[in-house]
């Protein structure tokens, strides 16, 4: 009985395609595992602080590449107008883009002078490149999702990571410091762009169209503005503890959330990328929706909950031996944003509930409206060292789940 039901649990779409994720997961965390504990032991607290700052950077910036945004309007969008979405995205892609590069590369200076650190002007220009390679395959990679070929999203990620991991270990050791980083960064794209253009048959028309561009933009833009809220709130840690606490401290910091969090937060990026395209695909059907919503949450709690704990337990042993005694300050700090990704899985399992039925912006009030109060506990005890910031990161991650219990609760009762 009971293996039947594992078996039965095992065997839906969802399951299959959290399946290839988690193995590109663990595939990923076990290459970024030999490039962590390299990098923990070449470089120092202050190096590992210019890591986190173009880190952050960056991701902001991809944010803007419209990428998640058209991603989901392109799994959303029905069958009809499906053509025109693509040729549109693809346009406004490269525009945004390139608009990208010529922003940040402009930025550059500002941001360097903001910490303190002229060293980073130049790698942040350099890192920029990266966004004339993205819109080469964005589409095909949204299509393929579309699909639920999700096989090939988790190889794509693994061998761009595989890419990345190899020249950051190869670049460290002989002595390129952060630019081991940005080289990584930029060699390990093109692999990405390769494997999801080849593994799909959509091609581009030899026209600019920006036809149906609002459309496009308009749901673009409310999952702009979540993925926005979500990085600011990932990253406000590290940009208030750079700030306040210097580089030095933001290293440490950076370090113990990388080795703890890290590892869960692949976890559950592989979840949410398998569960919306996986609701959508059922959003008329108002049964199939609750079962397919609360089987995967079932699915996802055992994983993360199992995974947390584990982790979160050992650190103290793993961190002195693995990463070497000078990071043994941050095992406080690991264990606790360690814990953290618990409630973290629920809130994003809540938000493609949401967005699969529509209600994204419903998912972007409740974005806009943590993010403020996230901000204010953040800057209120950022000056008391970075445990306490911790501590107030697990709080507020904590206090998501009221909304995920009352938009949950809302969804299916309007749907009923």
């Amino acid at each position: 009985m009971i293996i039947d039901k594992i078996k039965q649990r095992l065997g839906n779409q969802f399951s299959r395609n959290i399946g290839w994720l988690g193995m590109a997961t663990v595939g990923n965390r076990i290459f970024r595992l030999g490039t962590t504990v390299s990098l923990a032991r070449l470089f120092n607290p202050h190096e590992y602080g210019l890591m986190a700052i173009i880190y952050t950077i960056n991701g902001f910036a991809e944010v803007f590449t419209l990428r998640a945004g058209i991603n989901a309007k392109i799994i959303y969008a029905d069958e009809n107008e499906l053509a025109t979405v693509c040729q549109t995205s693809f346009c406004l892609n490269w525009l945004f883009c390139m608009m990208l590069v010529v922003t940040q590369c402009a930025l550059s200076y500002p941001i360097a002078t903001f910490y303190g650190e002229k060293e980073l002007i130049f790698p942040l220009c350099a890192v920029s490149v990266i966004y004339l390679m993205l819109p080469m395959a964005m589409i095909q990679s949204a299509l393929i999702q579309r699909e639920n070929r999700l096989k090939i999203v988790a190889l794509s990620n693994l061998i761009q990571t595989l890419i990345a991991n190899l020249v950051t270990i190869c670049l460290a050791w002989f002595g390129f410091g952060i630019w081991s980083i940005i080289l990584a960064m930029v060699l390990s794209t093109p692999a990405w762009v390769i494997v999801n253009y080849l593994n799909h048959s959509w091609r581009p028309a030899k026209k600019f169209t920006l036809h149906k561009w609002q459309d496009i933009t308009g749901f673009g833009s409310s999952m702009l503005g979540i993925e926005l809220l979500d990085k600011i709130r990932l990253n406000l840690d590290y940009l208030i503890l750079g700030r306040f606490l210097g580089v030095e401290a933001l290293g440490i910091y950076f370090f113990a959330f990388n080795a703890g969090l890290g590892i869960s937060q692949s976890v559950i990026k592989a979840i949410v990328a398998a569960l919306f395209p996986y609701l959508c695909a059922v959003r008329e059907d108002f049964e199939q929706l609750r079962d397919r919503y609360f089987s995967s949450l079932k699915t996802s709690a055992i994983i993360i909950i199992s995974l947390v704990l584990l982790q979160s337990s050992l650190a103290p042993f793993y961190v002195p031996i693995v990463f070497g005694s000078k990071w043994s300050d941050g095992i406080p700090i690991l264990i606790i944003i360690c814990l953290s990704a618990i409630p973290l899985s629920f809130s994003l399992a809540t938000y493609q509930l949401l967005n699969s039925v529509g209600k994204i912006n419903l998912t972007l009030k409740w974005n806009m409206l943590y993010t403020v109060f996230f901000a204010l506990s953040l800057l209120l005890v950022a000056k008391h060292g970075a445990i306490w910031v911790a501590v107030t990161v697990l709080i507020c991650q904590t206090s998501t789940l009221f909304f995920s219990y009352w938009a949950t609760k809302n969804v299916f009762k309007t749907l009923a």
